[in-house]
């Protein structure tokens, strides 16, 4: 037993000692072996060096002297960009990173340290879930973690990155966190290959039933990093657009660059294709209207009909959600609609304002897509649009047809500032279907003359109906503008709308179609 000082240090150093690496020694020289980091060295990628503070080091599960410090996971805080950030991350060599009493504890008191100061919550995670030797108290507290996920919804930003397997519980309270990164070598599932083939029958690969690209086209992964360091990369990148909590604001990153239209601007003005169904890629527009050509896009890899990410405007973060015409000519379906909606809800929740760069059809029809709830799907985008009380810009490029042009930030759904360009067509539908309809009997008269009539009345459907300025005549568009002035037009915009206040109804809230 120690009796002096030196020796209670000395016995202190060896805990420390003892607690760093507190797990298997064959299972720590098999990933030292893989060359794959550990705990502390992941938090590391993340935070600002030399700022991370460990809490509950020295924690173990009682009742044997034998059990490793730590139980499984590292928890404490530190910095990102010197800003306060809350994080844990799991040891898979300790009981392969399952969790149990004293790790269930731990984290849920990192998430109370967040939800006291106001800060972000980071997860590293690499876990096969509940403990199963530790039975229903595992799933105790993946129920207590569960429940602090609640209070920190839509108040601090909550990242989750998937490194290696993760299962069942390891999964699941990713999932309600505001966004999901994993690494390429990344697998998530509610249970393995194993269980599955055991209880249903089924033969499945591990790459197929979680591998990250796969899981990230399920929507379940919003960006695939291609290793570890670029995995940190992109969070501390996301963290840049997001306040610490909502009561603070976003990072000002460059305000005042560029006042002036640059040659980079005047681009725009040629970009437009001449033909209405000539393809191009929305990036290239992306990049040229907001500041540093800079765009940090979140679940790139599902529905990308639609892009969803963030950029700058004078400074100040943004949410963009825009149509991609190289993807179902921009149509919006259901998953498209589900990404866009889940988007819109985490801008808004942050304060974060939203510029919408609008080129659709409309929705996708289908039998396919009524049967997975392209209605209620639909439903919940535009109720999310509705819903968000941030300052809301809309811009017309080209098509915005039918409910396409509803949900795409239009005014009457509650867009603040809407712009249109020149080449912009904005109408029930486009010009073939609409002559289907409307010149069906024409046509049909016509006989052999039906081709260059069906021509004729597209070309005056375009010239004066599909049209911006029918639209700018009834209001609905604020003004049609030159295409090399979007990016001053925007920002002049949204400084108008930096003290939008919106008043709140007193209901306890809406409710979304299920």
């Amino acid at each position: 037993m120690s009796t002096t000082t030196a020796a209670k240090l000395a016995e202190l150093y060896e805990k420390l000692e003892q607690s760093k690496a507190p797990g298997n020694p064959k299972a720590i020289q098999k990933r030292k072996d893989k060359g794959l980091p550990t705990p502390r060295e992941r938090i590391d990628m993340l935070l600002d060096p030399g700022t991370f503070v460990e809490l509950g080091q020295l924690a173990r599960q009682p009742g044997d002297a034998s059990n490793p410090y730590g139980d499984g996971v590292v928890t404490g805080h530190g910095l990102v960009d010197g800003r306060p950030v809350a994080v844990f991350a799991h040891d898979q060599t300790v009981f392969g990173g399952a969790a149990g009493e004293i790790f269930g504890r731990k984290v849920a008191a990192v998430m109370d340290f967040a939800i006291k100061i106001g800060c972000p919550v980071v997860g590293i995670n690499e876990s096969a879930g509940a403990r199963i030797q530790d039975a229903v108290t595992s799933l105790a507290w993946y129920a207590e973690m569960g429940k602090r996920q609640e209070p920190l919804s839509g108040m601090c930003p909550q990242i989750s990155i998937i490194l290696g397997k993760c299962a069942g519980g390891a999964v699941y309270a990713p999932i309600n966190t505001d966004i999901v990164i994993a690494t390429e070598e990344s697998y998530m599932f509610v249970t393995g290959p194993d269980v599955i083939k055991s209880v249903t029958g089924e033969d499945v690969s591990l790459d197929e039933l979680g591998g990250a690209r796969n899981q990230a086209q399920y929507g379940n992964i919003h960006h695939v990093a291609a290793d570890e360091k670029a995995a940190f990369e992109y969070a501390r990148q996301y963290l840049s657009y997001m306040p610490s909590s909502c009561t603070e604001q976003p990072p000002i990153v460059n305000p005042g660059l560029e006042p002036e239209t640059t040659p980079d601007d005047l681009e725009l003005d040629s970009f437009m294709p001449d033909a209405d169904n000539a393809g191009y890629d929305m990036h290239d527009i992306l990049i040229k209207i907001f500041d540093d050509g800079e765009f940090l896009e979140v679940r790139a890899e599902s529905a990308q009909n639609v892009i969803t990410g963030y950029a700058r405007v004078d400074g100040r973060p943004v949410g963009v959600v825009a149509n991609q015409p190289m993807h179902l000519s921009g149509a919006l379906d259901a998953d498209a609609s589900d990404k866009a909606a889940h988007f819109v809800r985490v801008c808004n929740a942050y304060d974060i304002p939203l510029v919408f760069v609008v080129d659709t059809p409309g929705f996708l029809v289908g039998v396919e897509q009524e049967k997975v709830g392209v209605i209620k799907r639909g439903g919940r985008f535009l109720f999310s649009y509705v819903e968000a009380s941030v300052p809301k810009v809309t811009v017309v490029v080209r098509k915005s047809y039918g409910g396409g042009y509803a949900v795409m930030g239009s005014k009457q759904l509650g867009a603040d500032v809407n712009f249109a360009w020149p080449t912009a067509r904005i109408a029930v539908m486009g010009a073939e279907g609409a002559v289907n309809i409307i010149g069906r009997r024409q046509l049909e008269a016509a006989g052999d003359g039906a081709p260059a009539l069906r021509a004729q009345l597209v070309n005056y459907y375009n010239e004066h109906v599909a049209t911006p300025y029918i639209a700018a005549e009834r209001g609905y568009i604020d003004a049609v503008i030159e295409p090399s002035t979007t990016r001053l037009e925007i920002r002049k915009a949204l400084t108008l709308l930096r003290g939008k206040k919106v008043f709140k109804n007193p209901r306890k809230h809406h409710l979304l179609p299920f």
